[in-house]
């Protein structure tokens, strides 16, 4: 552990960096997995229970249900419907509303994931820069010596000057790994709100023909019936 740290110390400018970049992937990736586990694991079934509601016809139960939950999918489904209820909005006009939201959501579930591709792109590139760095003293020191060339102390420095490449490769394969893993996650989230967007309007659609054959059915039966 000791050598670790004087590797650290000792290391110069590219292992600081490359430390500080896995100390901040280390921060985000904790984070998103809190992030995902408090917003998605904890209420996962909402939105299916809300889909189940609306489909046997009980919207005041299904809102009851999502209204002021924080995971993706419940909030999407109940801005929804409290879009529906509001006479003052056309239909397409609801959707547009409905996208906005669900666009917000998804932003806060993609929230730092950019950050973590950044660092899984620059950390290998980082330890290149510290390879060659240190290959440059390497040859320079070589070349001060003239003659009385210690070939040990030029492959002491060799594998110095490659070791940042491999240290860039560590922070980099695991943030690589954690990066996919969570965008995959946001992926397969994105995918439900949008089914859940497009479910709503197709059953509001429904449900609105079907108000409207009732009201031309009534009165051509009154007629009808008075005549």
């Amino acid at each position: 552990m000791l050598t670790f740290i004087q590797f650290i110390i000792h290391g110069g400018a590219v292992i600081w960096a490359l430390t500080l970049c896995s100390v901040i992937a280390v921060t985000l990736f904790f984070y998103k997995i809190w992030q995902l586990w408090a917003t998605l694991a904890l209420s996962s079934t909402l939105g299916d229970i809300a889909r189940s509601l609306l489909e046997n016809n009980q919207r005041s139960k299904a809102l009851a249900l999502v209204d002021g939950q924080s995971n993706p999918r419940a909030k999407i489904i109940a801005s929804t419907l409290q879009l529906f209820n509001k006479s003052s909005l056309s239909l397409s006009d609801a959707k547009a509303e409905s996208i906005r939201i669900a666009q917000l959501l998804v932003g806060q579930l993609n929230s730092y994931l950019r950050v973590l591709e950044v660092i899984a792109t620059i950390a290998p590139l980082l330890g290149l820069l510290g390879t060659v760095l240190g290959m440059i003293e390497a040859f320079k020191a070589m070349e001060a010596a003239g003659s009385q060339v210690n070939p040990a102390i030029l492959s002491g420095g060799i594998w110095q000057a490659l070791l940042t490449t491999a240290v860039g490769m560590a922070v980099a394969i695991p943030v690589s790994i954690a990066h996919s893993w969570l965008e995959r996650r946001v992926e397969v989230e994105t995918g439900k709100i949008s089914d859940d967007i497009g479910w709503l309007f197709t059953l509001q659609t429904t449900i609105n023909h079907k108000n409207t054959h009732l009201q031309t059915v009534q009165p051509a039966a009154t007629l009808q019936n008075a005549s």
